[in-house]
């Protein structure tokens, strides 16, 4: 058994799809329409076959209220591995993100806490080598 599809509630489908893409550096895999929805994936580029992330439209009742109360406690809905948190958290910054959490080391991993600007607070990590 192995993890195919991981999903993330967005408030704007367009909107997670650029800010997945051209600020996290994601690459889209499938924008299929649904009628009056769409399936929307977006993998890692160094593994386009992967694991995909569905950006799932929050339009569900409990939707809301789940994700209001992740950011009031800070918790980060996901967490994606970087090469290296403080370049990343220094690019980022540079085109506009908004962290709740600078970079942090934790012992056997680094840490950092940004706003997908989509409703969810991301965690970017880096495990010690």
């Amino acid at each position: 058994m192995r993890i195919k599809l991981a999903s993330i509630f967005v408030d704007d489908l367009d909107k997670a799809l650029r800010f997945y893409t051209e600020v996290l550096g994601f690459a889209k895999k499938n924008d299929i329409a649904m009628g009056a929805a769409r399936w929307l994936t977006v993998v890692s580029p160094q593994e386009p076959d992967g694991t995909e992330l569905v950006l799932e439209p929050d339009t569900h009742p409990a939707v809301q209220p789940f994700k209001d109360a992740l950011v009031a406690d800070g918790i980060p809905f996901n967490s994606f591995a970087v090469e290296d948190v403080r370049a990343e958290y220094e690019r980022m910054r540079g085109l506009g993100v908004r962290f709740t959490q600078p970079p942090v080391d934790m012992g056997t991993v680094t840490i950092a806490v940004l706003d997908d600007t989509c409703g969810n607070l991301i965690q970017i990590h880096k495990e010690a080598s």
